[in-house]
């Protein structure tokens, strides 16, 4: 039985990254990963993920089935292949009056251009799941609309991560799917009123893999706006 399908903009429940969809969705017993496109049996710490631009949602996915959907015109552009590259804009930084333009009411929020709707779409992490932001575009737009990572964003599959932190903002471009990671993890673990330590010690852990695994934008831009950099 392959993996159940994960809403990329409802409210809820979200998926794992690198830890297989479900272990943030059920406490019951794990069964095993499948690829959703053929049924073969996949890794459950390091496999790819699709989105499946037509439903809206993450699907597992074999190798060679995600390199078959990296291929242009596959499956008529159904799925799309969700990339493995990690980004920074060293020029481009955020301040307070910025973050607070934004009306995030937590510290962490992600966005990623839906194409169907050709807009950014604004989630953050809440103890209810994935929650979406009611901010008009256009205020994203003015904020984000200068970074070169906003240019090298790929519709649907992509998402620009943010964090505000002792008086300073983080931004990333980074892979949807770990997005939905973190939604999940803070879902896990999160206690009282700001989170507990114990969230806010995962969320410190998951920013600083993400810091080691980004290049910045002004090394790889060239490498990098024809599509994704794949370790």
């Amino acid at each position: 039985m392959s993996a159940p399908r994960t809403p990329l903009r409802t409210p809820g429940p979200a998926p794992s990254g690198t830890g297989g969809l479900r272990r943030f969705l059920t406490e019951r017993p794990p069964r095993p990963e499948r690829c959703e496109l053929c049924a073969v049996a996949v890794p459950e710490e390091d496999h790819r993920h699709l989105v499946d631009t037509e439903k809206r949602a993450l699907v597992c996915a074999c190798t060679a089935c995600a390199l078959l959907m990296e291929q242009p015109g596959a499956a008529a552009g159904r799925f799309r292949a969700v990339p493995d590259r990690y980004l920074t804009d060293p020029d481009h930084r955020l301040d307070e009056t910025a973050w607070e333009a934004l009306q995030i009411p937590v510290g962490v929020a992600f966005f990623f251009r839906n194409a169907a709707l050709d807009r950014l779409i604004a989630l953050y992490p809440s103890p209810a799941g994935a929650t979406e932001s009611e901010l008009e575009p256009a205020s994203w737009t003015a904020v984000l609309g200068d970074s070169r990572l906003t240019e090298l964003l790929e519709p649907d599959v992509e998402a620009l991560l943010l964090r505000r932190t002792e008086g300073r903002c983080e931004c990333y471009l980074v892979p949807i799917d770990i997005c939905y990671e973190l939604v999940g993890r803070m879902r896990l673990l999160w206690q009282g009123f700001d989170g507990g330590a114990e969230a806010r010690a995962a969320l410190d852990a998951f920013f600083a893999h993400v810091a080691r695994r980004a290049e910045a934008v002004r090394e790889t831009a060239s490498e990098t706006a024809g599509g994704a950099v794949r370790s």
